[in-house]
Order: structure tokens, then C-alpha cells, then sequence
């Protein structure tokens, strides 16, 4: 058993829709994912051969709380905070990205909660980005 998470995915942003992506259809939309779903959904994807990169996926669409209850579990230390806010660098809105280029856009981006991110400086901020992107 390791006591720490492997390194993140060099591609963070391609990682994480392929997970979102599957965890969707898997799951429906959902604010978290329990780690579980996301570990699953981990072995479905075509990361799964290279490393076991969930616990990443974990710190990205898992509540803090699941997340420090499955690594208390699994004896593995891993820090929430750190990896979301490793995970979300490079996932950022380009203000010059055209989203009416991407046909059949279906982006729920609720489970960006940056109030763990932020220590609760910007809590809620999931939602507000969640109802922009509904709304396209």
C-alpha cells in the first residue's frame, strides 16, 4: 500500500473531462462524485494503464469530507486542498474561447467548489460557474 498519491497527470485538463465525461454518463450530473465512482470511472478511462491517477480525479469531483474518509481508509496521505488547487491551475476559461465552436456543449461545472480552494474566499463560486454554463 503506497502512504502518498502518485504525481498528478501531466495533461490535467484532458484528464479531468475524460473522468468527467464518464462519470456523467455513468452517474448522471451530480455536485460530488463519492471516490468510489470516481476510482471507477478511473479504470474505464485510457489513463488507467498509464498510472493510478484517481486520486486526483478524487481531489477534483469528490466533497473534502469523502475524500479525507477514503484515504483515512486506504492509510494513504493526500492533501485535498493541494491537489484541487493542482488539478484546477490549468483548468481555466480562456476569455477568448469561442464555447459556440464545441457542438453539443453539456457542462456542468458545479463541482468546481473554490471555497475549499480559497479557504472560503470565493465558497459558492461552483454554483455561479455551473449556472453560466447551464445556461448556454
Amino acid at each position: 500500500m503506497r502512504t502518498s498519491c502518485v504525481p498528478s497527470p501531466t495533461n490535467k485538463k484532458e484528464y479531468i473531462s475524460e473522468i468527467g465525461k464518464i462519470l456523467v454518463e455513468e452517474h448522471g450530473k451530480k455536485k460530488y462524485y463519492k471516490p468510489e465512482e470516481v476510482k471507477k470511472a478511473h479504470q474505464k478511462s485510457s489513463w488507467y494503464d498509464i498510472a493510478d491517477f484517481s486520486c486526483w480525479g478524487m481531489s477534483t469531483f469528490s466533497s473534502h469530507s469523502d475524500f479525507d474518509a477514503y484515504h483515512y481508509v486506504t492509510g494513504e496521505v493526500c492533501d485535498y486542498i493541494k491537489m484541487k488547487t493542482e488539478m484546477l491551475s490549468e483548468f481555466s476559461v480562456s476569455p477568448n474561447m469561442d464555447w459556440t465552436a464545441i457542438p453539443d456543449l453539456d457542462i456542468d461545472a458545479s463541482w468546481l467548489d473554490f471555497g475549499d480552494v480559497f479557504d472560503g474566499l470565493l465558497e459558492g463560486i461552483g454554483e455561479f460557474i455551473g449556472e453560466i454554463f447551464d445556461g448556454l
